[in-house]
């Protein structure tokens, strides 16, 4: 038996949290999917409506702001001649910076096995994706002609106009685009457990037939698992390196220009710590109302919030070196007009906002030194948001001081925002929220599958029956045999060759990963038998038993990333060097250093999509015909562990009996 101490350390290296709180107290599996569940499946609450409609408010502002400038012009905006970036490409690199944190809460620290991610990673990878989207609309509506934005696509066009490839605006939008998909992708997978187990929650309707498609028929089979943790780590690490180059790539935007205040090689590591920095105080702002609003305590405990704020502290404590080795090269460079810029921030007209910003960005994170203020709700979300409102300053800082005053004198102008620059950062705001209000509402806020194998593994998981389900392990005279309608499809492998009208699934239920590992070892290497386990998360003493063959996910991966890379090369040195030559800064036309930062994006994205549709194909799906609507079959994705065999008639009473004696403490057969 278990003793209290080793269950403790395991919980504090899991992240699990049983439900109340502390102690020894166990997780059950069916509780972790009704506590999930029951969020996106109960009906909507005044409270979910009132929030949904005041988030919807602000939204509407962003529209109704956007119509104005596409009537009127960009000019709506503060910027001018002097000052051509301000508020627009200020908001656009906050909300890119906002959607770092995460893809490294999800694949940065899966990579690392910090397991205490799982309950926030979900919710953090949402965040990316709406973020995204947000900053999206800034680049585009910037250009004034957002009904032309295809232009800027490498299309072939009448007028035989291509994007300039040496230029990091560019490179912004192929490691923007590349970001998002292989985020996207990565949240999807993720998903897929998950909506499977809301599918056969769901009753038949509308709900259940639209959660069966996006499911694409996952039966949580551990021969599916094989492949499918393949190509979670695959994703992962395919993800990492776009957390480094997309906010490389923005510092970019600033750094190969000869603008002081910009023109510096500090800007790539500066920019990318910042963005990570900011997305985590998003993530903990947004956790700690979601784990109030939803009742997920017992999941997003405060322990999760510590370990977020630590994070926080970490890169907060990295940007303040950043900012001394700013203000350090500087003040010791022989640039004087590069050294009048940083000074000037601090002594000229734009002194409140900088020393703000510090204030925010230094000294606030400090205070996560102290553990009870890690741990106090009120203090770190005031600190949270403190921080946002300080990254946002940064991102101003940066872009308008460094602007309003240039190598001309004449040019000197100080930067007035309008109502407008207000009402449409205001109204982005309004956006993400209310696409994170509809996604707490809607979708899954925990990985289900992650929290329960994490739970297993923790040894903290309490295995409950169904009531109609016998007690007991190894009773043969308590074991039961239930008869369904035939389930063509169940087993991913079915035995070739056979007549399926003599053929017989019978599935065999077991009480925890452990026994249905044994059984599985045991019945699997008798001949003649097409043996399966399904689970509601992956079991890796099984999928060993079943001795399947390691996945080839890796070349799939390998394969579609090289032939994305060639391409983006070649297509890159083929429009540049041949079909319409362009002179940059008396470059030669085909400068095949220019075109590394796109060929590179394009590896990551190509290999990302070769891993997550070979995926689908070595799984067999989507196969909407995998699952019949029968109650046993429904708890594999739900806390049910079985094993399926299908055999030949003739060797049904073989099977039942090899079932019950290797611990089945249920039987249900799958007549055909």
């Amino acid at each position: 038996m278990t003793t209290s101490r080793p269950i403790a350390i395991a919980r504090r290296n899991s992240g699990v949290a049983a439900p109340g709180g502390a102690g020894t107290s166990r997780v059950s599996l069916r509780h972790v999917t009704e506590s999930v569940s029951q969020i996106a499946e109960r009906p909507t609450s005044r409270s979910w409506l009132l929030t949904f409609g005041l988030v919807l408010g602000l939204a509407l502002i962003l529209l109704a702001s956007l119509t104005h400038l596409v009537r009127q012009g960009i000019g709506v905006w503060g910027n001018d001649q002097n000052v051509a970036w301000a508020w627009d490409i200020t908001s656009f690199v906050f909300w890119i910076g906002i959607g770092h944190a995460g893809t490294l809460i999800s694949a940065v620290l899966f990579l690392f096995r910090q397991q205490w991610r799982t309950s926030v990673s979900r919710a953090a990878e949402t965040i990316t994706l709406i973020a995204v989207l947000t900053a999206a609309i800034y680049p585009l509506f910037h250009m004034g002609r957002v009904w032309l934005a295809y232009w800027l696509l490498p299309l072939p066009n009448q007028m035989l106009v291509w994007p300039n490839f040496k230029s990091p605006l560019s490179w912004d939008v192929f490691a923007i685009t590349s970001y998002f998909i292989v985020s996207a992708l990565f949240w999807y997978l993720g998903l897929v457990p998950d909506l499977a187990t809301l599918r056969d929650r769901a009753a038949p309707g509308a709900r259940h037939w639209i959660l069966e498609r996006i499911s694409l028929g996952w039966t949580g089979s551990q021969r599916q698992y094989v492949h499918y943790e393949k190509a979670y780590l695959l994703l992962a690490g395919l993800a990492t390196p776009l957390v480094i180059s997309v906010h490389t790539v923005v510092s970019f935007d600033f750094a190969v220009s000869l603008v002081p205040g910009w023109h510096s090689t500090l800007f790539p590591p500066y920019f990318v710590a910042g963005a990570v920095f900011g997305g985590s105080a998003m993530v903990v702002t947004l956790m700690v109302f979601a784990r109030s609003a939803l009742g997920l305590q017992q999941f997003i405990t405060l322990r999760h919030l510590e370990a977020m704020n630590k994070l926080v502290l970490v890169t907060g404590t990295m940007m303040a070196y950043c900012y001394a080795v700013e203000f350090f090269l500087a003040t010791h460079s022989t640039d004087t007009y590069e050294r009048a810029t940083i000074l000037g921030r601090f002594v000229g007209p734009y002194a409140r906002e900088s020393w703000l910003m510090l204030f925010c960005n230094v000294a606030l994170p400090q205070l996560y030194w102290f553990r009870r203020i890690r741990t106090n709700i009120v203090v770190m979300v005031l600190i949270s948001l403190g921080i946002n409102l300080g990254m946002w300053l940064e991102r101003f800082v940066i872009i308008v001081a460094s602007q309003h005053r240039t190598f001309l004198p004449a040019t000197w102008a100080n930067f007035h925002p309008t109502v407008f620059d207000a009402s449409t950062f205001l109204g982005t705001l309004g956006l993400f929220l209310t696409l994170f209000v509809l996604f707490i509402r809607f979708v899954p806020v925990l990985s289900m599958n992650e929290v329960k194998g994490l739970a297993v593994q923790a040894g903290l998981a309490e295995f409950n029956r169904y009531p109609d389900e016998p007690s007991g392990v190894n009773n043969s005279r308590r074991t039961s045999v239930l008869r369904f309608k035939s389930a063509p499809g169940l087993t991913s492998h079915p035995e070739p060759q056979r007549d399926e009208a003599d053929s017989v699934t019978i599935i065999g239920w077991y009480s925890d990963s452990e026994s249905l590992a044994i059984a599985c070892r045991k019945i699997s290497s008798v001949r003649g038998l097409t043996v399966d386990a399904h689970a509601p998360h992956s079991v890796h003493s099984v999928g060993e038993a079943l001795s399947t063959a390691p996945s080839p996910l890796p070349y799939f991966a390998l394969g579609a990333g090289w032939l994305g890379g060639i391409a983006a090369f070649w297509g890159q040195w083929w429009v540049e060097g041949i079909n319409y030559p362009l002179s940059v800064g008396g470059k030669p036309p085909a400068s095949w250093q220019a075109y590394v930062p796109i060929t590179f994006e394009v590896t990551i994205l190509s290999a990302a999509l070769g891993t997550f549709f070979g995926l689908w194909y070595l799984c067999g799906l989507p196969n909407l015909k995998a699952i019949p609507r029968v109650p046993a079959l429904e708890r594999a994705t739900d806390s049910g562990y079985c094993l399926v065999v299908r055999t030949h008639e003739k060797r049904r009473a073989e099977v039942i009996g090899l079932l019950r004696t290797y611990g089945s403490t249920q039987l249900s057969e799958v007549a055909q």
